[in-house]
């Protein structure tokens, strides 16, 4: 067996990831403030741009083909229900999350005695993003050009016309046959294409982590560790017992095979900060769990999209109390009931890069605390948002794995391993 494709195997690759997390650790903290920060920061970016000129056309072509592909899981019904149980165990999973959010927050009293300020010119430079609402996540949902998605970049919007697209191809049947070819043929050459990307995963690994370290290592300021703490906290407890529990009762899934096979995927989110680069990572894992490509096609790339319990569920909660507290302002019953109602029905307004932003400040609104008090708070957290960020990430892209594979399990889909033999990496 040659040296690339022992490299491409699973166990092999995962070591070695590994080993570009630590010794990219090292080399950001080694080249804080020297010529090698830079050189870290430019392996990431590289690697992050690569993976995600590979996002929008792989979310379109596998939900469309996904779809597409439900007729052969047992026809319209089959798809109905699939459809619905996915989003009903999202809804699920974020109440959960949101409430183990509120939770950590209420017990460690985040904010109270907290004074600090927020960096000079960042409440100006936050003022210029579109805040979070429910007429913006409307408005954003139907493309007025169906080009400009893709060009744009607007994942959202790409999943709502891959969903129709996809629907009507199914709707079509045969006549729909070559369309639906094409867009396969196409998914196959994206595939292929993101495979030798992620062997490039270490470099790019090493890059990312070591330019975290680099720029954030000493940020861990003390009046915002509590913050820091009570999101690390809460996603740790939905990502390590929420999420295995699940799998262990529900998905009758072992957590450690989860874990060792989703892995890379969520070491990779971790450092990326980017549950669309992760996608081709994520999608694999749920396959290799047994999913079936076909729902595996559809579920994950949606997920990406709107299941974000990190982002949307806890550290929305979190965020919200904290900055609440750190403004005096005592929070009623309702308030709290209006912060679980957002991250339960609020989770498509996180879609894109700014999903964290988009559903602070929407939360922010829908509890009702004054704009001057929503600028200045989203503006202190903003500072650490960077470390907040790898760990919600991580949360997510484990809910996008977790969910396709309690619902094929409850479908009775899940395809058991027929031998432990590895696959190759990118020809799995």
């Amino acid at each position: 067996m040659s040296l690339v494709q022992t490299y491409r195997k699973p166990k092999v690759f995962g070591l070695t990831v590994l080993g570009a997390l630590v010794l990219g650790a090292l080399a950001g903290w080694l080249g804080k403030g020297t010529w090698l920060a830079p050189v870290l920061a430019k392996i990431g970016s590289t690697f992050t741009s690569l993976l995600q000129l590979t996002v929008i056309p792989l979310v379109f072509t596998a939900i469309v083909v996904g779809i597409a592909s439900l007729r052969n899981l047992g026809g319209g019904r089959t798809a109905a229900r699939l459809g619905g149980k996915t989003f009903l165990w999202f809804a699920i999973t974020s109440f959960i999350a949101v409430l183990i959010g509120i939770a950590v927050a209420s017990v460690l009293r985040l904010g109270q005695g907290v004074q600090i300020e927020p960096a000079a010119g960042a409440v100006d430079k936050l003022a210029k993003r579109a805040s979070g609402s429910w007429q913006a996540l409307l408005d954003n949902l139907v493309p007025t050009n169906i080009f400009s998605s893709f060009t744009e970049g607007d994942v959202l919007q790409v999943v709502f016309i891959a969903v129709l697209v996809g629907f009507a191809a199914y709707a079509l049947g045969d006549k729909a046959a070559p369309f639906t070819n094409l867009v396969r043929s196409f998914f196959e050459i994206i595939q292929k294409v993101v495979g030798w990307i992620i062997l490039l995963a270490p470099i790019g690994i090493f890059g990312l982590i070591g330019n975290a370290v680099a720029s954030y290592g000493n940020a861990f300021v003390k009046p915002l560790f509590s913050l820091i703490l009570a999101v690390y906290l809460g996603s740790a407890l939905v990502l390590f017992v929420v999420y295995p529990v699940l799998l262990k009762f529900v998905g009758k899934t072992s957590p450690v095979e989860f874990f060792r096979k989703a892995g890379t995927a969520l070491q990779f989110a971790f450092v990326s900060r980017s549950s669309g680069a992760t996608l081709p990572l994520s999608r694999k894992a749920a396959t290799d769990l047994g999913v079936p490509q076909e729902y595996a096609n559809f579920a994950v790339p949606l997920g990406t999209t709107t299941k974000m319990d990190g982002c949307a569920a806890v550290y929305p909660a979190v965020a919200t109390i904290f900055i609440a507290n750190l403004f005096g302002i005592q929070l009623s019953v309702w308030q709290y009931v209006g912060i679980v109602l957002v991250a339960v029905f609020g989770a498509l307004a996180t879609a894109g890069t700014t999903g964290w932003y988009t559903m602070l400040t929407l939360t922010l609104s829908v509890v009702g605390l004054p704009p001057a008090v929503i600028a200045t708070g989203v503006a202190v957290v903003y500072a650490i948002d960077p470390i907040l960020d790898m760990m919600r990430t991580a949360t997510n892209v484990a809910g996008q794995i977790t969910v396709p594979v309690l619902v094929a399990r409850s479908e009775n889909l899940i395809e058991e391993p027929a031998a432990p033999a590895e696959k190759d990496l990118v020809n799995a």
